[in-house]
């Protein structure tokens, strides 16, 4: 083990970046859609938190997941496609799902 990665329970992956007792947090939506078919819907990151690379951290642990899982990836977020552009690495290109 000795990876981090997001919980991928309940539909969504976590990090919170805020405070003890502040209840902002980022959040990556996802749902599965097929036996083996993850679709990576949304990414969204509290105002306050903007700027600080989380939505790239949290893109970057959703295909790592898929990779690590060796699962397929449909990409409905738009930031995660962007992310995919600008780091087309082969491990995540030959998971993507049209």
């Amino acid at each position: 083990m000795g990876h981090s990665r997001p919980s991928m329970s309940l539909g969504s992956a976590y990090l919170s970046p805020q405070p003890p007792g502040c209840h902002d947090r980022a959040v990556l939506l996802y749902e599965y859609v097929g036996k083996r078919i993850v679709d990576l819907q949304h990414t969204e990151v509290p105002d306050a938190y903007r700027g600080r690379g989380i939505a790239k951290h949290l893109a970057k642990a959703a295909l790592d997941f898929v990779v690590e899982e060796d699962l397929k990836a449909h990409l409905t977020c738009w930031y995660i496609q962007k992310y995919v552009k600008e780091n087309p690495l082969p491990q995540y290109l030959e998971r993507l799902q049209p």
